[in-house]
């Protein structure tokens, strides 16, 4: 099902969108020091990272609705392949003028570390935030099987990753809108939970750091960073004091200041 375009607060739609069908969307600054490239995670859009985009005044700030959802929900096909490729034409549009630091949050840094496996030219830094990877370390939950109903789906994931109480201030347009990018989020969970191997992290050759917060999974994610650090001596773990998973819209001051300091330690 195809969305009108939506701009997100703060963001300029690129008029002419490296990927046909894409819909990217970008913050600019006077004289930028680079370009943080945000790509989110299962069942959200680009628009989540506006909280994150008015508080960093030193790069220029694109972010992007994953084909599947949102205003990209008419963009086929849905594959982990896929959006590695889509992200990689985007970086490399962005490359053309400056440094790049790919930010991903959740399955986003999935999609973030396999393009920079493809393509080490597309960035200089990759950020991962709280990517689960089942083929390196299960995380033990055991999930209800996914139906053929992705209106169902996106409902019942919303539900559990953020609230029963969320759900129901949702207007019936913005829980249509949810409900519509269940397609988007099918393909995601079922990628997410395979223990199959989609790419080997050991031949990750640009920087990259795992990071994650205190307040959800925290041992799940602390040992996944010990093993993607033991595996590749590239990655980095660092850990955000009172953070959930949702940390680019609760905290974002605090990881805008990290993806700074990651600036600092690995580009400037």
């Amino acid at each position: 099902m195809n969305s009108a375009p939506s701009t997100p607060t703060g963001f300029q739609p690129l008029a002419n969108s490296p990927v046909d069908g894409l819909a990217v969307f970008t913050k600019n600054v006077p004289s930028p020091k680079g370009t943080i490239i945000c790509v989110h995670g299962g069942l959200d859009r680009g628009g989540s990272f506006t909280r994150m985009a008015r508080r960093i005044e030193d790069f220029t700030t694109i972010a992007y609705d994953r084909r599947g959802y949102q205003s990209s929900r008419g963009l086929g096909p849905l594959s982990l392949d896929a959006h590695i490729e889509d992200l990689i034409t985007l970086s490399l549009w962005a490359k053309s003028t400056g440094p790049v630091i790919l930010f991903g949050h959740s399955y986003g840094g999935i999609v973030a570390l396999g393009a920079v496996l493809e393509n080490p030219a597309i960035a200089d830094v990759v950020v991962a935030y709280e990517s689960p990877m089942q083929w390196i370390l299960p995380t033990g939950t055991q999930y209800n099987p996914l139906s053929d109903d992705a209106g169902f789906e996106a409902e019942r994931f919303f539900r559990r990753m953020v609230s029963d109480a969320s759900w129901e201030r949702l207007s019936e347009k913005e829980k249509q809108s949810r409900r519509d990018d269940g397609y988007g989020l099918i393909s995601d969970l079922t990628a997410v939970r395979s223990k199959m191997v989609p790419y080997e992290i050991e031949k990750i050759a640009v920087p990259s750091y795992y990071v994650h917060g205190d307040a959800f999974r925290r041992d799940y994610y602390r040992e996944l960073g010990a093993q993607l650090t033991h595996r590749n001596h590239l990655f980095k773990t660092r850990e955000l004091q009172g953070a959930n998973h949702g940390a680019h819209l609760a905290i974002p001051d605090q990881v805008v200041q990290l993806l700074e300091e990651i600036w600092n330690e690995q580009c400037a």
